[in-house]
């Protein structure tokens, strides 16, 4: 299984590392997590400058894709060569959408008559674009994924494990990053928050 996270020049740390992260915690030799960018380095909002490991198009054949969050979505958006390059697709593939990354798949044509997930400063720009915005942190439809808030990215993750790997896979990723002390508590409120959008999922499993 192929993961490839999108991230574009000015994104947001939280929104790809943290997923980055936990997907790596599936240690299988056919999993592989890739930044994916449209330029050879990109740079964060806060300065952090990472190497792009994929092209947008090599994204498009992975497995799953997650669109990261930034300063500059609505430069991205507003570029037809490079939004030409993303050439996504539900029926073959998970896509998910971490706050203004929700704009990049409204802008795709993906999330028609699908509400969404987005951060509170996308929220305008995504009602713009004809999609009705959620207050909550998760949504998913079929094979479609969109995440509010940049802690919310962890849902996203976890939902792309779920579908991919099992429901058990995803506790234990979670489990591993959870703060000490907290853990059932919060690997049982990021599972309620993803379960219903898992299809025929059974019962959630306690992990000590």
């Amino acid at each position: 299984m192929h993961i490839a996270i999108l991230t574009f020049e000015g994104f947001n740390e939280l929104d790809s590392l943290i997923a980055f992260g936990i997907l790596n915690r599936i240690k299988k030799p056919n999993w592989r997590v890739s930044i994916a960018s449209p330029i050879e380095r990109v740079r964060s909002m806060n300065g952090l400058v990472l190497e792009s490991q994929i092209s947008l198009r090599e994204a498009s054949a992975a497995d799953a894709v997650i669109v990261g969050s930034g300063m500059q979505t609505r430069e991205v958006v507003a570029d037809p060569a490079l939004m030409a390059q993303l050439q996504l697709d539900p029926s073959r593939q998970l896509l998910a959408a971490q706050c203004s990354g929700t704009l990049v798949l409204a802008k795709l044509g993906l999330l028609d008559g699908v509400p969404a997930c987005t951060d509170l400063t996308t929220k305008p720009w995504v009602q713009e674009a004809g999609v009705e915005v959620l207050n909550q942190p998760f949504f998913a439809n079929g094979n479609i994924a969109t995440a509010g808030g940049c802690l919310a990215s962890h849902y996203l993750a976890a939902w792309i494990i779920a579908r991919l790997e099992g429901i058990e896979a995803a506790q234990s990723a979670l489990h591993y990053v959870a703060p000490v002390g907290e853990k059932e508590e919060y690997v049982a409120r990021a599972m309620r928050n993803i379960a219903a959008f898992l299809p025929d999922a059974p019962a959630l499993q306690s992990l000590s």
